[in-house]
């Protein structure tokens, strides 16, 4: 049997972009727990450290798919370069306002304007799309991403923070820094993949992706999901604590990234041929199904166990959702489409932070997981009642018989 991924590797250019892209979006996950990490050592106020980095996280999450509008229009060339220069500059003047002592507004101006990085993953998928578009080699390319998505997030806090602690305060944050530079600098090089414009100068201003209802659905329904992700690293944090065994954390939340690692590299594999929303129903039904036990698990056996098999249905669900945005949005507006489901499962990955929190402290450890229940139930509700929009059977915008048509 052929290796598909192994076959999305033999395009020339697919090896160089893909390993750039990897290290430039690191700090996706190093920036804001190393912007904690970094003031919570330095200044020992913990609301500072965490203010400063939701200051950059959302409005990163605000920002960036402005960002991929622009891509989508002048290329990714002509925009990444400076948003990339100004994310790099304000976050060099973060770490030197940390390390001198500067006032505290010029923590939180740093942390907005480098707010400006750009969404690496929808970058790499827009590469991806224009590659294999309506071809079945795109769904392995964008299983391979969310796989890559998941060692992102498995890796970049547990390096931003480790060396933070053991090296110097900024140490997390220096190095996210220089992978976020150095990566962009080797993936803009890559100009061989990179999409070509499809925007049409002098034509009629382009209206934001987000208003396009198949994003609107996709979006939302990965703000659920970003918070059943979220509050299972909150609650795992809080039982193994509750329990007196907190350094079993980082394996309950390990294992939990690696059953959604291994089950989105098979998703790839195999490539099934079941319509994407329905397939995207099915993800989210499991998600919903296996959040359930959660709640129960009082040990850390169970709890790992109850958490690995909850965490099966994340990249299958990444993937459909990425795959449904590239086939219900035109190509004039990938990137953007992109980014904004992205910025969905940051945004939920913030919200589902702070309720998980909120119920640990209200209602004790255990009952955070309820959050995910709740998430895992809204998720669910949301892709089942836009089965018909995301089937591209009932649209209200002039787009979708376009986006059909070139199915």
């Amino acid at each position: 049997m052929a290796n598909p991924y192994k076959e999305i590797f033999s395009v020339p250019g697919t090896v160089g972009f893909s390993a750039a892209g990897f290290l430039a979006r690191l700090p996706i996950a190093m920036a804001p727990i190393g912007i904690v990490a970094m003031l919570s050592q330095t200044r020992g106020e913990y609301w500072l450290a965490g203010a400063v980095s939701a200051t950059f996280a959302l409005t990163n999450a605000l920002i960036s798919p402005q960002v991929s509008r622009l891509v989508d229009r002048y290329g990714q060339a002509a925009v990444l370069t400076p948003a990339t220069i100004v994310s790099v500059v304000a976050f060099l003047l973060l770490i030197a306002g940390t390390n001198q002592g500067w006032p505290v507004w010029t923590l939180f101006a740093s942390a907005f304007l480098a707010a400006a990085m750009p969404s690496i993953p929808a970058m790499l998928r827009a590469r991806w799309s224009e590659i294999f578009r309506d071809r079945p080699e795109l769904n392995t390319a964008f299983a391979f991403e969310s796989a890559a998505d998941e060692l992102v997030y498995i890796a970049g806090a547990s390096l931003s923070v480790g060396l933070a602690v053991a090296l110097f305060p900024e140490a997390g944050m220096l190095i996210s820094t220089a992978f976020l530079a150095v990566g962009s600098f080797f993936f803009l090089l890559q100009r061989g993949t990179e999409p070509r414009i499809q925007y049409v100068a002098g034509s009629k201003p382009q209206k934001s992706a987000i208003r396009l209802r198949p994003v609107q659905i996709i979006t939302l329904a990965l703000i659920f999901v970003g918070s059943t992700f979220a509050t299972a690293e909150v609650s795992a944090v809080a039982i193994t604590k509750e329990l007196g065994q907190p350094n079993a954390a980082s394996l309950v939340i390990g294992v939990y990234a690696i059953g959604s690692f291994v089950v989105g590299l098979v998703l790839g594999a195999l490539n099934p041929k079941m319509a994407l929303q329905k397939q995207l129903l099915i993800a989210v039904a499991v998600l919903a199904l296996t959040a359930l036990p959660l709640p129960f698990a009082g040990s850390v056996p169970l709890l790992a166990v109850a958490v690995f098999v909850s965490g099966i249905a994340i990249s299958p669900t990444f993937i459909t959702a990425f795959g449904l945005v590239e086939r219900r949005v035109p190509g004039a507006m990938l990137t953007e489409g992109v980014t904004w489901v992205t910025t969905g499962i940051g945004i939920g990955m913030a919200l589902g932070a702070f309720v998980a929190g909120w119920a640990v402290d209200n209602f004790g450890a255990q009952n955070g997981f309820w959050v995910s229940v709740a998430a895992g139930i809204g998720a669910l509700l949301t892709i089942s009642l836009g089965q018909r929009t995301l089937a591209g059977e009932d649209c209200d915008d002039s787009v979708c018989p376009l986006v059909q048509a070139a199915e």
